[in-house]
């Protein structure tokens, strides 16, 4: 199926490793040109050479810390100079912060900050060109909202949903839409991390519908999908892919 977006340019974040990995080469095999952002620049290196491996243009390699104070603008300044405009925006910086109700106010700052105020704050520095285009595409790669402990990331996942469903309603005669996926269990550096292979094939057995961890590959193919033309009337929503691990009745 031909998406339509072969002309379109996109900026990628947490685009080193995971989910944002699969996310820029899926959108580089639909021939989108590419600006990605992480922290780490020799693994931004391996993820353009496997893009241009299987023929696609070499992206824009941006290394940058997005805690930094001037993190969106080094960011929006150099994939703009880079690509001349960011048709498409994708949101996936992010991580867990688990904390007890006595975290410090710095916790607290830091998990919004890295969770919702970059990601807001870069898309409404891209917006103007983006309306002046009358086209663009914001992805928002969230998490679950509903706690089961306190986490900086639940609360700042929330706080995207709001905003992004918002602003949806204020960008979408401009040709503009505005989405979250919220994944569920994909394997990542993270997830390898975090749980044991043991737990992994347990929570696959009795808890996951479909039978098993999803692949970043899972998330890139509904973000393709989004962004394309195709989805044009698919805005403000918040769509899990998690195989049906989240009890979400709608």
């Amino acid at each position: 199926m031909d998406l339509g977006i072969s002309s379109k340019s996109a900026l990628v974040t947490g685009a080193s490793m995971g989910i944002g990995r699969g996310i820029a080469k899926a959108l580089a095999a639909e021939g989108v040109r590419l600006a990605l952002v992480a922290r780490r620049m020799n693994l931004l290196e391996e993820v353009a050479g496997e893009i241009t491996a299987a023929g696609g243009t070499a992206p824009v390699l941006i290394q940058q810390d997005f805690m930094a104070e001037d993190a969106v603008e080094q960011i929006a300044s150099k994939a703009l100079a880079g690509l001349g405009s960011v048709d498409i925006l994708i949101n996936n910086a992010g991580g867990s912060r688990h904390f007890g109700k006595d975290a410090a106010e710095e916790q607290w700052t830091e998990a919004i900050t890295l969770n919702f105020t970059r990601q807001r704050q870069l898309a409404h520095r891209l917006l103007d060109q983006m309306i002046a285009n009358k086209w663009g595409r914001i992805v928002n790669i969230t998490g679950k909202s509903e706690p089961d402990g306190v986490n900086g990331a639940f609360a700042a996942k929330a706080a995207m949903h709001a905003w992004a469903k918002g602003l949806s309603r204020e960008v979408g005669k401009a040709g503009i839409t505005v989405n979250c996926i919220p994944p569920g269990r994909i394997m990542s550096e993270q997830i390898r991390r975090n749980y044991t292979p043991e737990y992994r094939q347990w929570q696959s057995d009795n808890e996951i519908p479909v039978g098993r961890y999803g692949e970043p590959e899972d998330i890139a193919n509904l973000v393709t999908f989004l962004v394309s033309p195709r989805a044009a009337y698919i805005t403000g929503a918040v769509i899990p892919v998690d195989g049906g691990l989240r009890r979400y009745q709608f």
